[in-house]
């Protein structure tokens, strides 16, 4: 019978790499996880792992029950922490998980209000995902994701929360700096600066550039985006962002936005959550605050 301490075990040794870390990790000796996996093999009548001296492969076998188990013991640990809240009198903890880099500015003015309404819910904040913001949700990894590209699912929700603009960020000296809209080939001798995110993934190749087959001289990712705006506005490239967020640096920054095409490019925030925790009020009320009008009302003021 396949039993929830062999998934753990099987989880463990991959991330190990070899049974002495494992053992060390799970507070085993190591004569006592070998006798365990042998156990595990006999019991389920075929072999887990293929040997090879020291080091361990995963059989087929093998590899189906560790996928199982990244799947399941995310939801049984988050369930025995959700349990323990509730014994120790705690509301819970959100997790939210972001798979954009300006989200988590706009994240910042949301949460703020957030946490002085629920004061007994903590938030933490995840920006990286093992297996991607939509396995992150099926996994219990996190509760809410925080995404300009939501991929519908059977069992998620996306609502869409805020409705922004992308646009050319460029500094106040550049050749752009005064034109109604950006065309595609005057990018073409262009530094492009972006996150470090995969091209696929950023609008100003998939819905700007790569239509027209234009190709910038240079891509150039930067993680931080005040790193980034202090090199577009000193002329080491140009930028695209969120307009709000471009806007805000441009009181403080030499810089200035410039629509992408003549139609620009529409773009909106979603959260995505589980179906089966539609019930869970704290959840919801940080969706309705974020799909409210009070702190976008607080930032044009």
């Amino acid at each position: 019978m396949l039993e929830r301490i062999h998934l753990v075990i099987i989880r463990e040794v991959e991330r190990q790499g070899s049974l002495t870390a494992a053992a060390a990790a799970l507070f085993l000796t190591q004569s006592a996880l070998s006798h365990t996996v042998k156990k595990i093999e006999q019991q389920l009548g075929t072999p887990i792992w293929d040997r090879d001296g020291r080091s361990l492969r995963l059989t087929q076998a093998g590899h189906y029950l560790l996928a199982l188990a990244n799947r399941l013991l995310p939801q049984f640990e988050h369930a025995e922490a959700r349990m323990k809240q509730y014994a120790d009198g705690e509301r819970g903890t959100l997790r939210i998980g972001m798979e954009c880099h300006p989200c988590y500015q706009w994240l910042l003015k949301v949460v703020s209000p957030y946490l002085a309404r629920w004061p007994d819910v903590d938030v933490d904040v995840k920006q990286r995902f093992q297996f991607g913001g939509i396995g992150a949700l099926f996994g219990y990894d996190i509760d809410v994701l925080v995404t300009p590209d939501p991929l519908m699912r059977p069992g998620l929700r996306f609502e869409p929360v805020f409705d922004y603009e992308q646009v050319l960020v460029v500094s106040e000296r550049h050749a752009l700096a005064t034109a109604r809209y950006v065309k595609p080939e005057q990018l073409m001798d262009e530094t492009l600066i972006t996150y470090p995110v995969e091209t696929d993934r950023l609008d100003i190749y998939n819905q700007f550039l790569r239509p027209a087959g234009v190709v910038p001289r240079r891509h150039k990712t930067i993680e931080t985006t005040d790193i980034m705006l202090q090199m577009v506005a000193s002329d080491r490239g140009v930028a695209a962002l969120p307009r709000w967020l471009a806007d805000e640096y441009a009181e403080r920054m030499p810089v200035v936005s410039v629509k992408l095409g003549k139609q620009g490019i529409a773009k909106q925030i979603f959260l995505g959550t589980r179906e089966a925790d539609a019930s869970i009020d704290y959840l919801g009320a940080f969706v309705d605050l974020a799909r409210g009008s009070d702190w976008q009302a607080a930032r044009v003021r």
